[in-house]
Order: structure tokens, then C-alpha cells, then sequence
């Protein structure tokens, strides 16, 4: 079955909003992982607008199921705070500095040997890669080329047709870039603007996909459900 990581940089986004320590990230972090996710993402950032370094420090030694950092690889900064934490999985995000929120995937064609070169020295420390790539068969198949153990699907465009009602056309290239990585042994991840809405026919589509990112869309939906409830209700969705 699919897994769940929950990203809770919206839970840093609101203590930060009012100083202090409430919300409390590290204890959100515990939680999640009690109330049934899968995993734990943090995406930080230099400026620390939501998750902040010392917050991946902090929360590294209570995982009980996996930890997933992402951001960008560019930050000599990034690179350094991965190989102290050595989490289960970095994700390598293309994000220019300031970027409010990851909007593409890697060129797999035009960085093949940047992206070469950084993953090795992430594989080297024992820690699981993943890039993010958008749904192009090429794209796919220059991350295979790479040495990443897994890419992660960029769902934006998916979520965005799907939301006017274009299913089939939605997770048709996805479907077509996750069977390619299948065929290169690539393993497979997903996220961005993935919900309770769009998720279940995502996840039916690709069943072959091993987790999926999910924090914006599900923070926000705990306000109303409450987030254990949330947790459960995004983990029936991807169900067989």
C-alpha cells in the first residue's frame, strides 16, 4: 500500500505567525506518526519562514516510521544539514531562492551531471534519494540515468485539471511517466496539491506508487476534521 508522509511546515508556518512554541512542531511530528502516517516531511527553507533548521534537528531523534527532508540542493547550507540528520530520504527540489513554493520539476537531461554529482554524496552517507521530476517520459528517463533511487512525481497540473473536472486527461502523462519508471527499476513518489479529493483516483491510477507528500492540503483540512481523523481519512484514500 501506498504511504502517507505528512509535511507539517504549515505547522511551523502558524507557531511561527505568533512567536513561541504553539503550535508545537516537534510534538505535531510525534503525533502524526500515532494518529497513522506513514512518514514525516519538513521542507526548510534559508529564510526559516516555516520549518527551521533547528526543527529538523529537533525532530530527527522522535521518528518512529521514516523522515523525508526536501528542498533545495543548491544550499550549500541544505546539503550540510542533510548529512548531519541523515534521514531515510532526501528529496531534491529545483527551487530558485525566495521561491514561495516548488512550482517544477529537474531537468534530467540539461542537469544529468549536477544532479550526478549530489546525489552520490547523499547515497554515500547511506541516505535514500528522490528528485523531483515533472510527468515527461524524458524527464524520467534522464533521472534514471542519475543514481536517484526514487523520483517524485510533480501533481500540480494533475490536481489542477482534475479540479475542472478533466480526469482522464489529468493522470494520463502521470500514468505514462510512473510505468516508465517502473520499467527503470526507479522507485516512485508524489505530492503537490494532492487532497481528499483527487487523491483516491491518483493513487487507483498508480497503484505501484510507493508514498505520497502531502501537507498544505491536509493541514487545512484538520482544521475542521481534526487531524487524526484527517490522517485516517487521507490514508483510506489510498486504499487498493
Amino acid at each position: 500500500m501506498t504511504k502517507l508522509s505528512v509535511n507539517i511546515n504549515k505547522i511551523a508556518t502558524l507557531r511561527n505567525s505568533r512567536g513561541g512554541n504553539n503550535p508545537d512542531v516537534k510534538k505535531t511530528a510525534m503525533d502524526v506518526q500515532i494518529f497513522g502516517a506513514d512518514g514525516v516531511t519538513v521542507h526548510p527553507r534559508p529564510d526559516e519562514r516555516h520549518i527551521r533548521y533547528a526543527d529538523v534537528r529537533a525532530i530527527k531523534p522522535i521518528i518512529t516510521t521514516e523522515f523525508n527532508i526536501e528542498g533545495n540542493c543548491r544550499e550549500q547550507k541544505f546539503i550540510d544539514l542533510v548529512l548531519e540528520v541523515k534521514p531515510h530520504q532526501v528529496t531534491l527540489v529545483p527551487d530558485a531562492e525566495g521561491q514561495l513554493t516548488s512550482d517544477h520539476g529537474w531537468n534530467t537531461i540539461e542537469h544529468q551531471q549536477y544532479l550526478k554529482d549530489t546525489i552520490a554524496v547523499f547515497k554515500n552517507a547511506g541516505i535514500r534519494v528522490s528528485i523531483f521530476v515533472d510527468p515527461v517520459v524524458e524527464m524520467v528517463e534522464g533521472a534514471a540515468t542519475t543514481g536517484t533511487d526514487r523520483i517524485e512525481l510533480y501533481t500540480e497540473e494533475y490536481a489542477r485539471k482534475f479540479a475542472t473536472g478533466q480526469k482522464e486527461e489529468a493522470i494520463a502523462p502521470y500514468m505514462a511517466a510512473a510505468e516508465k519508471a517502473r520499467e527503470l527499476g526507479l522507485g516512485l513518489n508524489a505530492g503537490h496539491d494532492l487532497d481528499r479529493h483527487n487523491l483516491s483516483w491518483f493513487s487507483k491510477h498508480i497503484p505501484y506508487l510507493d508514498e505520497v507528500s502531502i501537507g498544505h492540503a491536509l493541514i487545512c483540512d484538520a482544521l475542521y476534521f481534526g487531524l487524526e481523523n484527517t490522517i485516517q481519512m487521507y490514508k483510506r484514500c489510498l486504499l487498493p
